[in-house]
């Protein structure tokens, strides 16, 4: 069984960087959209085409834009802490738990 667990283990740590990643690349972009980049610039290409998957399904579900601010990256960090706190505690908690 300390397979299982050690497998659960690397499943929650790897979860965990990648959100913590995610979290990095929104706020990447909320500062590019105050700065308005050269849309050409590959990094600025590759940041919005990871991003705007995300943010697009959050502003059509729920319009999160007052006054020309656009808060859906607040609600990003909201479901990313969400996910780091609840999911991947609890696979790392069980995958201790199983070893």
């Amino acid at each position: 069984m300390f397979i299982l667990g050690n497998f659960l283990i690397a499943a929650a740590t790897v979860i965990d960087y990648v959100l913590i990643l995610f979290m990095w690349l929104v706020i990447a972009r909320a500062v590019l959209s105050w700065v308005s980049p050269d849309p050409r610039n590959q990094i600025v290409q590759i940041i919005y085409a990871i991003t705007e998957p995300v943010m697009h399904q959050i502003r059509k579900r729920i319009p999160v834009s007052y006054g020309g601010i656009d808060f859906s990256p607040i609600i990003i960090f909201l479901v990313i802490i969400f996910l780091q706190k609840f999911v991947v505690t609890s696979l790392y908690l069980f995958g201790r738990s199983v070893m």
